[in-house]
C-alpha cells in the first residue's frame, strides 16, 4: 500500500449549535476527530473573557501579527505545515525507542513507507488509522541504523475524551494531541472549519489548564500563558475585507478559538500541507494583531 497525505474532499456543508464534531475526512469517513463533547470540538464564543486576559495577550504581543505556519509548495525543500499519513490496519507496525520513555507509548506505530515526516527541527509525525479510529502521534521522529528513533510518542483513541496522564507529554510540549489543532485543506475547501486550532508562543508558564497535561518552561510570571490556554478572535473584528481561505480560519477563531500547544514563534497557527492552500491568502492573516484577541475562561469545556 502506498500511503500519502490526502487532502482532496467531498461532502456536505456542517454548522450549527453550541457544539460540534470535526468534520469528518473523506480519507477517513468512519472516524469523528473525537466526540462532540470534547474541548476541542466545543465553540468558546460564547464564553466569558478570562479576568487575565489583557495581560496574557500583552505578553503574547499585542502588536505582532497572526502568521499561517502552512501552505502550499515547499520551505527549504520541505512541505510548509505540519503533514499528516492516513493508514490501515495493515500497516506494518513498528517499535520505537524514546528519549521521554517514562511519557511515552509503548506500542507499535504504523509508520508506513514513505512517511511524510515534518520539517523543521520538531520532525513531527501524525499517523491515523483509519480502520481502528486511533491516532498515532510521534515527535523528531528520525531512523537510525534501521530502527526509529523519537523523543515522545503517543495515542489516541478518536472514538473517546481521554487525555494523557497529568504531567505527561505528547509529541507536542503541552501533552496535547496535533492533529485535531490543525486547519485541513478538505475543511478549507468545504467553506468551514469546525474545531479549535493550534498554535505557538515564544514564551510560555510553567503550567497547565484542561486539556493539556504538561508544561515545557521554568518561569512563574502569571501574565504568561500556561499550555492549553484558549483564546478567541473578538466577535467585533470584521472579517469581510479578508480574502475567502484566510476568512474562514477567522471564523473558526471567532468561533472556536486556539490553543497553545507549544513553545514557538509568537502568534503562529498550524495546519497541515496541501497544493489547495494558497499563500498569499493566508499570508493576508498577518492584518490580524495580537490585539485582537481575548482570552476565554474554558472551566466549564470538560467532558
Amino acid at each position: 500500500m502506498r500511503s500519502a497525505v490526502l487532502f482532496l474532499c467531498l461532502g456536505t456543508l456542517l454548522l450549527g449549535g453550541s457544539t460540534a464534531s470535526a468534520l469528518k475526512m473523506p480519507s477517513a469517513p468512519r472516524c469523528s476527530v473525537f466526540p462532540k463533547s470534547n474541548p476541542w470540538n466545543q465553540r468558546v464564543d460564547k464564553l466569558p473573557v478570562a479576568q487575565n486576559s489583557a495581560a496574557i495577550i500583552g505578553s503574547i504581543g499585542v502588536d505582532t501579527g497572526l502568521h499561517a505556519d502552512f501552505g502550499s509548495g515547499l520551505w527549504q525543500g520541505k512541505s510548509i505545515g505540519i503533514p499528516f499519513d492516513v493508514v490501515t490496519r495493515r500497516t506494518r507496525r513498528s517499535r520505537l525507542s524514546f528519549e521521554y520513555s517514562d511519557e511515552s507509548d509503548h506500542v507499535g506505530y504504523p509508520i508506513p513507507k514513505g512517511v511524510h515526516i515534518e520539517g523543521g527541527s520538531d520532525h513531527h509525525a501524525l499517523l491515523l488509522d483509519k480502520n481502528a479510529c486511533r491516532l498515532y502521534e510521534l515527535g523528531g521522529l528520525q531512523r537510525s541504523g534501521g530502527r526509529w528513533h523519537a523523543w515522545a510518542g503517543a495515542t489516541w483513541n478518536l472514538r473517546s475524551n481521554h487525555v494523557r496522564p497529568a504531567g505527561w507529554t505528547s509529541a507536542d510540549a503541552a501533552g496535547l494531541p496535533i492533529f485535531p489543532g490543525l486547519a485541513r485543506w478538505d475543511e478549507a475547501r468545504r467553506g468551514v472549519i469546525d474545531h479549535a486550532l493550534r498554535f505557538t508562543v515564544e514564551r510560555t508558564r510553567r503550567a497547565y489548564v484542561y486539556p493539556a497535561r504538561h508544561y515545557a518552561s521554568d518561569l512563574t510570571d502569571p501574565s504568561l500563558p500556561p499550555m492549553g490556554l484558549r483564546v478567541r478572535l473578538k466577535a467585533g473584528f470584521d472579517v469581510r475585507p479578508i480574502p475567502r481561505q484566510a476568512r474562514i480560519v477567522l471564523t473558526a477563531l471567532k468561533r472556536y478559538g486556539m490553543l497553545v500547544a507549544d513553545n514557538g514563534s509568537n502568534w503562529y497557527i498550524s495546519g497541515a500541507p496541501s497544493p489547495g492552500w494558497s499563500n498569499d491568502q493566508l499570508h493576508s492573516l498577518g492584518r490580524v494583531k495580537g490585539s485582537d484577541f481575548e482570552v476565554v475562561e474554558t472551566s466549564s469545556l470538560h467532558p
